[in-house]
């Protein structure tokens, strides 16, 4: 209840010092009635969900402070059978004093192969959906620290996404980034769907206009796709798992091992792809959303 803590300090104040209930509800401008109906202890059916929604909004909470209401309501909904608006969660939040954790901006964008062997074009052109699993693939590369001391040192992740379920279909980790990065992902991507003939879309970064990837793209049948110079916003959806990644588990935190670092990256995909809910996907996740295209 949004006025619980002045109902208590009115309270309190009464059985310490004895002052009068209705002036101190007179003096902080609320309702005797609703003071007195407080103090009985009974709860307005309302008032009772209430308070049951948010119990597990706070246990949503502790175990992932990232999530803003939006996402506590989806696991209300998914995970408890709790249906109730978004507005309601956010008073709810807002009662308890629930908020996620900073999110931060991710201004970075691939550069541009200074040499390029071959350039494709934006085909997707930012058609950002699909209508079956492996029509559609995005792929890119980023990068995240480790600590030492104060000395730094990097690890790189390969990802290939589907733009129908959004699950992650293959990924490499690897100290360096290299043309073995990206090749070593398509290969685990096309070992686990060997059938798939997808339109591959990437940024213009140098292993994706390398000669021997469009070779290996023509080789399974695929139609490959490139973002224009300088235009994150065509790699859309993959840019934004990486910030979704970012956010939830690496900004604000030190690792300073490899080993630690690596664990976090492999845990968060799974996560991602079985249990992380997307209000997108109908409140499922992007494995329920590829399990339920193939039992149909």
């Amino acid at each position: 209840m949004r006025l619980g803590h002045i109902y208590r300090a009115i309270q309190e104040n009464h059985a310490e010092r004895g002052e009068p209930i209705d002036e101190a509800c007179k003096l902080l401008h609320v309702s005797r009635s609703a003071y007195h109906k407080w103090a009985s202890g009974k709860l307005s059916p309302r008032a009772a969900d209430n308070k049951v929604i948010a119990e597990k909004v706070e246990q949503i909470h502790m175990e992932s402070p990232d999530k803003g209401y939006r996402r506590i309501n989806d696991e209300l909904r998914h995970d408890h059978n709790i249906h109730v608006n978004d507005k309601r969660v956010l008073r709810i939040c807002r009662a308890r004093g629930i908020k996620s954790t900073i999110k931060y901006s991710n201004h970075g964008c691939t550069r541009r192969a200074k040499n390029p062997q071959y350039i494709a074009e934006n085909v997707l052109n930012r058609q950002f959906y699909a209508d079956k699993p492996n029509e559609k693939w995005l792929t890119d590369v980023t990068e995240f620290k480790w600590y030492e001391g104060i000395e730094v040192h990097k690890v790189y992740l390969s990802a290939i996404l589907d733009l129908y379920d959004r699950r992650i279909v293959a990924y490499v980790i690897s100290e360096r980034n290299n043309n073995p990065l990206v090749f070593k992902t398509f290969d685990k991507a096309m070992k686990a769907n060997p059938n798939a003939h997808p339109l591959f879309h990437s940024d213009r970064g140098f292993q994706y206009t390398n000669r021997t990837f469009h070779h290996k793209l023509e080789q399974a049948g695929m139609t490959q796709s490139m973002s224009r110079v300088a235009r994150c916003i065509d790699n859309g959806p993959m840019e934004g798992f990486w910030g979704i990644l970012k956010r939830e588990r690496y900004y604000g935190r030190r690792f300073t091992s490899k080993q630690e670092l690596i664990r976090m990256i492999e845990s968060y995909i799974h996560y991602y792809n079985t249990r992380r809910v997307q209000r997108n996907l109908g409140v499922l996740t992007p494995m329920e959303k590829h399990e339920r295209y193939l039992a149909a």
